[in-house]
């Protein structure tokens, strides 16, 4: 008698590579994968979709998994997350429905790269000056702003923002850092200025680069208050959580001319509907939530999903989250 294959549905597989960059050989036996490359926009569309399916595979805190879906999901037994740490997922509810939720190990390439290559970005007017010589536009409009001997100032200090700190340095930038836990210890052994207060470092960086975890005490944090401290010439970039900056508050800095220029990946709602201001924002460099779309951590991620997935069926389950 033919067993029936076991469904697994691969969300937000926007670029169509989920199954390309790792192996699924070793589940594809007892395991029917589907890719999903569309975003599914409401809880009524997502369970819709996944109505029919035993596990699920979701990229980092894309989609939220509150115990309202899971309970209407009854065929639902594993969700793997990338990552070992997810806050949209209701564990507790996923326990209650039976529901086993594992995780992959944290991204090998975090948005360090992703970070600078905005700032410079910004900071150079790359965009204008590429899109005017491909259109035939004027030659030269936009008078870089410099990095060397200018103040960066870095809104968290942990992992990622001690690497964002090592590359300012490297350019001979002025590094400055604050975070409500930060020492002066800590900050010298990064090779940073420790700021104050929050209010210190905004206003005395030239560039200022968020790095803090969404919790209640970050959310909200840079306001309109906080974005007038700023310089008039200084500029903001955000590659770490939508909720630290309030978008209304940023929007309204940006259009005002009070700040130079901000550059973006997070945004409150994502993917950002087609009518978004934040899409035709001025002085405002953009990307759809790049910070850790790579090809290594895709393969990390995909990798150890079909791992998590050939443990749960041996009955052994691994990398649990809850």
């Amino acid at each position: 008698m033919t067993i029936p294959l076991l469904r697994c549905a691969v969300l937000d597989d926007y670029q169509g590579v989920a199954t390309s960059l790792a192996d699924w050989s070793p589940v594809t036996d007892r395991v029917a994968v589907t890719a999903f490359r569309e975003h599914f926009g409401s809880e009524e569309e997502l369970a819709a979709a996944l109505a029919d399916f035993d596990i699920v595979v979701t990229l980092r805190e894309r989609v939220p998994f509150p115990a309202s879906l899971f309970a209407r999901l009854p065929k639902l037994r594993l969700l793997v997350a990338s990552g070992m740490r997810n806050s949209v997922i209701d564990h507790a509810a996923a326990e209650a429905h039976g529901v086993t939720v594992c995780g992959t190990a944290s991204s090998s390439t975090p948005p360090v790269e992703l970070t600078w290559a905005l700032l410079l970005g910004l900071a150079r007017g790359l965009v204008q000056e590429n899109t005017a010589l491909r259109q035939g536009g004027p030659w030269q409009s936009t008078v870089g702003a410099d990095l060397h001997g200018r103040v960066l100032g870095l809104l968290g200090l942990g992992r990622i923002g001690s690497l964002v700190a090592g590359v300012g340095t490297a350019f001979g930038m002025d590094v400055v850092a604050w975070s409500r836990n930060l020492t002066d210890e800590r900050a010298a052994a990064a090779g940073v200025r420790r700021a104050a207060t929050m209010e210190e470092l905004l206003g005395e960086s030239d560039y200022v680069s968020i790095h803090l975890a969404s919790n209640p005490g970050t959310r909200g944090l840079i306001g309109a208050t906080e974005l007038a401290l700023m310089k008039p010439e200084a500029y903001l970039v955000n590659t770490s959580r939508a909720a630290v900056v309030d978008q209304g508050a940023l929007l309204a800095a940006l259009t005002g001319g009070r700040i130079a220029g901000a550059a973006v990946d997070v945004f409150d709602l994502e993917p950002l509907p087609a009518d978004h201001p934040m899409r035709t924002a001025p002085r405002l460099l953009a990307t759809p939530h790049l910070g850790y779309v790579t090809q290594d951590n895709y393969r990390r991620y995909y990798g150890e999903a079909v791992e998590d997935i050939a443990a749960f069926l041996a009955g052994e389950p691994i990398r649990r989250l809850g």
